[in-house]
């Protein structure tokens, strides 16, 4: 048996604004035994080496987020994985949320999210979010997936695929068991949404799920997210 309970693996892409700040916050979880893998994709700013100072492991694979966590989840020792966006923090004792539903027999799961902005809109937005995925079964990155390493490993890790790989793996996951929902809330930044204007960003997301579900490849999808 693994001597890590939870590996928490964070994908990352010229994020050196910003992932001090999200390391830093994973360092008690580090002191009570989490293992914090970084996975970088190729960065051209200094992300690989500010991270080295507040991660356990930090290592460079093909570029794009499916590809990143799964070789995280190849060097994970952890026997729960958690994939957090460089952009998210997770609330306190998130470790033993995650391991206590898992121990009580969930498969997988996710947090509640809550979207960090200026703007109203985010609150809604959030809010129709977390009551999707309850309902629907399904998850996205922003929600911190987490998932047991033996049933991760049997269904092929996420779908190298360049968009909706975590709608993908959240379909995959389903057939196996429902997730945990979990209500304490992981804090996600708004800069996409506010970036591209809130409302565009929704009609944007809705599409491209819309397209996705009708069958269309992510391939095409991840051009017009682009």
């Amino acid at each position: 048996m693994s001597a890590v309970a939870l590996s928490i693996i964070v994908p990352v892409l010229n994020e050196a604004a910003g992932i001090e700040t999200t390391l830093r916050a994973l360092a008690h979880l580090r002191q009570q035994g989490a293992e914090v893998i970084v996975v970088d994709g190729g960065s051209h700013d200094d992300t690989f080496h500010q991270a080295q100072a507040h991660a356990s492991v930090v290592l460079t694979a093909p570029r794009g987020r499916a590809r990143q966590m799964n070789a995280g989840a190849a060097k994970a020792r952890g026997e729960v994985l958690l994939f957090l966006h460089a952009d998210t923090q997770l609330p306190p004792q998130a470790d033993r949320l995650v391991l206590d539903a898992i121990a009580a027999g969930a498969v997988w799961g996710r947090f509640d999210v809550r979207i960090v902005g200026s703007a109203w809109m985010l609150r809604v937005v959030a809010a129709l979010m977390n009551a999707r995925s309850r309902l629907s079964g399904i998850a996205t990155g922003d929600q911190a997936l987490f998932v047991r390493r033996d049933t991760f490993e049997r269904i092929g890790g996420f779908p190298e695929q360049p968009l909706m790989e975590d709608i993908e793996l959240s379909k995959r996951l389903r057939q196996w068991a429902r997730p945990a929902c979990l209500r304490a809330q992981v804090a996600t930044s708004g800069r996409r949404w506010e970036s591209r204007g809130v409302w565009t960003t929704i009609l944007l997301m809705w599409r491209l799920r819309w397209r996705y579900w009708r069958g269309e490849s992510p391939e095409r999808l991840a051009e017009a997210y682009r």
